[in-house]
């Protein structure tokens, strides 16, 4: 019934040294590694990285470059000011980054020669600031967020009397107001621009075409690219000018024209990526086909330039595709995929199937030189990410990079594996289990059972800082992740089986880990607590009104109220399956509110303000509902955080907060 995968154990500490187990602490003196860039001559390697400073928490963003030969990384940047979004310059011999130095009021383009010592030169003077760049031919290609019909001088002094006035007010007449943590302005587009290295010239691309970049983005350069002769550019936008619900398609620009190309018109669902191939002959992008499903599986496309001809690649292959970096040769692709709990490097060709580089550990970031040469990053449930070359023949890895060395070299990490197990309908649901360092399958252990968000995400092979399975493991728990149904990198049907319903068949996945648990001689089932965020603190949420095995719960940015979650910047299933007033009978089947009044499991609550993708009152009256019922709870509540923890003080209460929380109600440690 179930199959146990070998134990991965990775050696990180060092006989000299007393190792501790990992703390919340420790996770804060690690440098956060970002994904390196090789230059196109395959020369230069260079990888941005950010450290917190002990004493006020704050973070410092360096870029570094690193020798193949295993000789320390060198700082390129000056200390005290951020940097990050390398890349190189069509030669090698100029790295290219975003900055705010000085007196910048927002991120510039800066430049930084590759031949020798030097001071980066500063390129950009957009008020606006400059951020996603590439680098074609003589051009650096760049996004900002600007005000349309005003010029530069302009916007300058629209952010001058923002600063002094003393007005706080945002007025909307139309969605989206707000993104994750900051609210949008409607008076403001972001738009691609491009400048030239020599004259500094500034020429906007995007800006007459009545289309705009998605007002919602992370940021980063991968909603555009430019055609390597620079005559045209590709770029994500939303197509559909009526009504709150998006239609991102890719269109297609000339440089110098005005109106763009609808390549994706016939697609009513989400097309995005797109991508130049190396000799310009070819546009590859990713096309979903449900609309309003986020999770829908990613398909290839890939776009003959000039005939217009699109060619379907790999529609049977049951994997989403993200990331894709072309081929030097222009016939293929390399891809870090989420592939079944593990995200896998991947060689996906214009003809035959995809080949599996990688297996076991996290990769992504990849980087491809012009000849051939890859890069990428690697993480582990037991290191943070590093720097690897990858050799696709052999298919083979080297790690190049010391960071964080020190640090592990004083730590006893305990010891992971996957197993799988019967869930819900009888369907094979993958598991990763993390052991405490020095666990003794005769002793019985607690168990802290971890539910990801999402939900059409998967907890895959990595190290991960807010929510690191290791840390609670070190506290003396046996801590678990379960990849439950609507995860993804299962395939398509596994992502999609939990809609609109999204909570039968996670919470039939969740009770059968822990009857899994249960049936082990090494887990003490008087002992189990169980939590998640997001999605996670949903379903945790679910817990609370449904049977379960748990003595207490950790509930992080629950959506608990599906009625009150329509004020966030995402509602759930209204584009797909309509507003709530027309599925009220499916909210009141799965919305965890209507079921407060049997909630008996004593709570930890917790939230931040600035959180706009589950909004904080869904905190405030979770925390009620138990309250006016008398069951022991706490609420936590951030003013200066998101969705997520992310300040180096705030993270380390968070984790102490859930330690001593979860310790009230089962003890740590083996017996």
């Amino acid at each position: 019934m179930f199959r146990a995968l070998s134990f991965l154990t990775i050696l990180v500490g060092s006989l000299s040294t007393v190792a501790e187990p990992l703390s919340a602490e420790a996770l804060w003196r690690m440098d956060r590694v970002g994904a390196p860039v090789i230059s196109p001559n395959g020369e230069h390697i260079v990888v941005g990285v950010t450290r917190y400073a002990e004493e006020d928490g704050a973070p410092e963003s360096r870029l570094y470059l690193l020798n193949e030969d295993g000789e320390p990384a060198r700082a390129l940047t000056m200390s005290g000011a951020s940097a990050s979004s390398a890349v190189f310059s069509p030669d090698s011999s100029t790295l290219a980054f975003v900055s705010k130095r000085d007196k910048d009021e927002a991120g510039q383009v800066y430049l930084l020669p590759m031949s020798g010592p030097g001071e980066a030169q500063k390129l950009t003077d957009i008020p606006t600031g400059a951020g996603g760049i590439r680098w074609r031919g003589d051009h650096i290609y760049f996004i900002s967020n600007v005000w349309p019909g005003k010029s530069f001088e302009e916007m300058a002094t629209a952010l001058g009397e923002k600063k002094e006035s003393r007005v706080s007010a945002h007025v909307w007449n139309a969605m989206p107001y707000s993104f994750w943590d900051h609210w949008l302005d409607e008076a403001r587009e972001r738009h691609v621009f491009r400048i030239h290295v020599d004259n500094q010239s500034v020429e906007a691309l995007t800006l007459g075409t009545g289309l705009q970049l998605s007002r919602g983005s992370m940021g980063g350069n991968g909603e555009y690219d430019v055609r390597p002769d620079g005559s045209a550019i590709a770029f994500v936008a939303n197509s559909r000018t009526e009504g709150i619900y998006p239609n991102n398609d890719v269109f297609l620009l000339s440089i110098g024209g005005d109106s763009a190309v609808n390549l994706t018109s016939d697609n009513p669902a989400s097309d995005s990526q797109p991508r130049f191939s190396p000799n310009g002959e070819k546009l590859a992008y990713v096309s979903q086909r449900i609309e309003g499903f986020y999770g829908d599986t990613a398909r290839l496309r890939v776009r003959d330039v000039d005939s217009g001809k699109v060619t379907k690649l790999h529609e049977d292959w049951d994997r989403a595709l993200s990331g894709l970096v072309w081929l030097p040769r222009s016939n293929g692709f390399l891809a870090a995929i989420d592939d079944a709990g593990t995200r896998r490097i991947y060689s996906i060709p214009l003809r035959g199937k995809p080949t599996l580089i990688t297996d076991a550990t996290n990769y992504d970031g990849v980087s491809v030189a012009a000849n051939g040469k890859v890069v990428a990053r690697n993480q582990s449930f037991l290191y943070p990410p590093r720097v690897v070359t990858v050799d696709t023949r052999r298919k083979s890895v080297t790690r190049i990079d010391t960071f964080n060395d020190d640090v592990l070299a004083e730590i006893d990490m305990g010891t992971y594996e996957s197993v799988t197990y019967k869930g819900a309908d009888g369907a094979d649901i993958q598991m990763w289990i993390n052991y405490p360092p020095g666990f003794d399958k005769s002793k019985e252990y607690p168990l802290f059972l971890l539910i990801h968000g999402g939900p059409h995400g998967a907890i895959t092979d990595s190290f991960h800082f807010r929510w690191n399975a290791q840390a609670f493991s070190a506290w003396g728990y046996v801590t678990a992740w379960p990849n439950f149904h609507g995860s993804s990198g299962f395939g398509q049907d596994f992502t999609d089986a939990i809609n609109p319903d999204w909570a039968t068949k996670p919470y039939a996945d969740v009770m059968a880990a822990a009857e899994w648990f249960n049936s082990k001689s090494w887990i003490d089932s008087s002992r189990t607590v169980a939590g998640g965020g997001s999605y996670g603190g949903y379903l945790s949420s679910v817990l609370l009104g449904r049977e379960h095995p748990f003595n207490s719960l950790v509930i992080h940015a629950a959506v608990y109220n599906l009625y009150s979650q329509n004020s966030a910047d995402f509602a759930v299933h209204e584009q797909r399956f309509g507003p709530y007033w027309e599925r009220d009978e499916m909210v009141r089947a799965i919305s965890p509110h209507y079921e407060a009044g049997k909630f008996r499991t004593p709570s930890l609550i917790i939230h931040g303000q600035k959180d706009l993708r589950v909004p904080v009152g869904q905190a405030f009256e979770l925390f009620r509902a138990l309250q006016l019922q008398g069951i022991d709870s706490q609420l936590i509540y951030y003013p200066d955080e998101n969705h997520w923890i992310l300040k180096r003080d705030n993270s380390i209460h968070w984790y102490t907060s859930v330690r001593d929380w979860i310790a009230k109600y089962a003890a740590p440690g083996a017996n």
